[in-house]
C-alpha cells in the first residue's frame, strides 16, 4: 500500500508542475485582462440572471439557470470546502488561503469564458441531442483535427468524475464524529457499511438521469449553504477576538510561508505555497478543469454569454464564501496548531471546541448533505465524458462504476484518494484552458453584441 501511495503521489506531483501553474493561473489571469474584468463590472446582471429575469421557456437546453449553477455548485461547494481546506491549512498554515482567494478571483474570469463556450458550442451526441461541455465546444469550436483534446479531456474525466474523495471524507467524519464518541467500533466493518448506505442512496438517485439530479440538488444545495454559514458565524462570533489577528496572518503568511510543511517548489518554500493553495481552489472551485461546463452547457437559454455570468457566480460562493468561512473556523479555534487530525478531522474538532456535544453533529448533517450532492453531479459528468466515447447508448454503463467506486473510496486512505482526484483534475485542466485560450476572442466577440443589447 506505501508503495502504491508513493506512486500515485509522484504522479500527482508531476503533473501539478510549473507548466499547469502557469497555464491555469496564468491564463486565468489573461483572460481576466483579456475580458477588461468583465466578470467583476456585471455582478449585478448575473444576480438577475440567477433569479431567472431573463428565463423563456422556449429556449433550447434542459434546466433553468438556476439548476445549471445548484448543479454545478453540488460538485464543487462539498468536501473540497470543508476537507479540502483543511488539507491546506494542515500543510501550509494561514497562508495557503491567501493563495485559495487567488485562484477563486482568477477563476471567476475563467468560469465566464469556459461557461459561455459551452453553450456558444453545443455538439449533438450520437442520438442527435443537444450536448455541451469542453468535449463539444473542442470539436464544434475548433474543429475536428482538435478532437484529440476532447479525447483526451473525456478519458481524464472517467476518474476525476469519481466521488471516491467525498465518499472517504464522509466516511470518516461519520467514524469520528458519530460512531466513535457513542463507543462503536470503527474499521472495515464500520467504512463497509457506510459504503453500502452511500452506494443505496445515490443508485436511487443518479440512475434517474439529470432531471432528477438538477431537481435534488437545486432544493440541497441552498439549504446546506445556509446551515453552514449559521453554524460557522455563530463559532466566529464566539472566537470573534481571535478574527483580526488571523485575517491578518493570511496575509502575511502568504508570503512567508513559515508554516508550510510540504515539498518546495520552483526551489523554495514559497512556490510550495503557492501551489498548495491554487492545488486546493482547484479542487474547490473546478476553474479551469471543465466539469461543470457540461452542466452549464445543459441550461435552458439562447444566449451562451448568460451562462458564462451565471456559472462565475460559483468560484465567489463556494471559495471566497464557503472555503473562507471553513478556514477561519479552524484558525480561531487554534486546532491547526494543537490536533494532529487532518481533513474532515480537523475542520469537526474546530466545531466540537466551540459549540461542545451539538456542533460536530451540526458539521455531520452539512458533510453528508455536501457530500451526497456531490455524488449526484460528478456522476452526470461521467457519462457525459463516456458518451462523447462511445456513444450515448452505452453511457449508462458508466453509472454501475461509479456507483462500485463508492466502496472503494469508503474503505480507502486519504492520501491515495486525494492524489488521484487532484492528478486527474491537473489532466483535464490542460485540454480545457488551452482550447479556452483559443477560442476566447469569439467570446469577446459575442460579449460585445450581448451587452450592446443587455447592457
Amino acid at each position: 500500500m506505501e508503495s502504491i501511495d508513493k506512486f500515485v503521489a509522484d504522479f500527482a506531483s508531476a503533473v501539478w508542475g510549473l507548466p499547469l501553474v502557469i497555464l491555469l493561473i496564468g491564463g486565468g489571469i489573461f483572460l481576466l485582462i483579456y475580458s477588461k474584468f468583465l466578470p467583476f463590472r456585471y455582478l449585478g446582471h448575473s444576480i438577475d440572471l440567477l433569479k431567472g429575469k431573463y428565463d423563456d421557456p422556449n429556449d433550447p437546453g434542459e434546466i433553468s439557470h438556476f439548476q445549471a449553477l445548484a448543479t454545478a455548485l453540488s460538485s464543487t461547494v462539498g468536501m473540497g470546502n470543508i476537507a479540502g481546506v483543511a488539507v491546506a491549512i494542515a500543510v501550509g498554515g494561514p497562508g495557503a488561503v491567501f493563495w485559495l482567494w487567488v485562484s477563486a478571483v482568477v477563476g471567476m474570469g475563467t468560469k465566464f469564458f469556459t461557461n459561455t463556450l459551452a453553450v456558444m458550442y453545443r455538439g449533438k451526441d450520437s442520438e442527435g441531442k443537444i450536448q455541451g461541455g469542453v468535449m463539444y465546444f473542442i470539436t464544434e469550436g475548433l474543429g475536428r483535427n482538435w478532437k484529440f483534446l476532447a479525447i483526451f479531456f473525456s478519458v481524464a474525466g472517467l476518474i476525476g468524475a469519481l466521488p471516491i474523495f467525498n465518499v472517504n471524507q464522509l466516511t470518516k467524519a461519520i467514524n469520528f464524529i458519530l460512531l466513535e464518541p457513542n463507543g462503536i467500533e470503527t474499521g472495515n466493518v464500520s467504512n463497509i457499511t457506510i459504503g453500502v448506505i452511500l452506494t443505496i442512496i445515490t443508485s436511487v438517485v443518479v440512475l434517474g438521469g439529470l432531471y432528477r439530479i438538477s431537481r435534488t440538488v437545486s432544493k440541497l444545495v441552498p439549504a446546506m449553504v445556509v446551515l453552514y454559514f449559521i453554524s460557522v458565524v455563530a463559532i466566529l462570533a464566539i472566537n470573534f477576538e481571535q478574527l483580526p489577528q488571523y485575517l491578518s496572518l493570511i496575509f502575511t503568511d502568504a508570503f512567508a510561508a513559515d508554516n508550510y510543511q510540504g515539498d518546495p517548489l520552483f526551489g523554495g518554500l514559497l512556490g510550495g505555497l503557492i501551489l498548495l493553495g491554487i492545488r486546493r481552489g482547484a479542487f474547490s472551485n473546478e476553474a479551469g478543469i471543465g466539469t461543470a461546463t457540461m452542466a452549464h452547457g445543459a441550461s435552458k437559454t439562447s444566449q451562451p454569454i448568460r451562462e458564462g455570468l451565471v456559472a462565475m457566480l460559483g468560484p465567489a460562493i463556494d471559495t471566497l464564501i464557503v472555503c473562507t468561512l471553513t478556514a477561519l473556523t479552524i484558525l480561531v479555534t487554534g486546532v491547526w496548531q494543537t490536533s494532529e487530525a487532518s481533513g474532515v478531522a480537523l475542520t469537526a474538532k474546530a466545531f466540537g471546541d466551540s459549540i461542545p456535544g451539538v456542533g460536530p453533529y451540526l458539521l455531520l448533517i452539512c458533510i453528508a448533505a455536501f457530500s451526497i450532492s456531490s455524488l449526484f453531479s460528478y456522476s452526470y459528468y461521467g457519462t457525459k465524458c463516456l458518451s462523447f466515447l462511445v456513444g450515448a447508448k452505452h453511457k449508462h454503463w458508466y453509472n454501475y462504476f461509479y456507483i462500485i467506486s463508492i466502496m472503494l473510496g469508503a474503505t480507502t486512505e486519504q492520501s491515495i484518494i486525494l492524489n488521484i482526484i487532484d492528478g486527474f483534475f491537473a489532466l483535464m485542466a490542460i485540454p480545457t484552458m488551452i482550447s479556452t485560450l483559443i477560442l476566447a476572442p469569439r467570446v469577446m466577440k459575442q460579449a460585445k453584441l450581448y451587452f450592446k443589447k443587455y447592457g
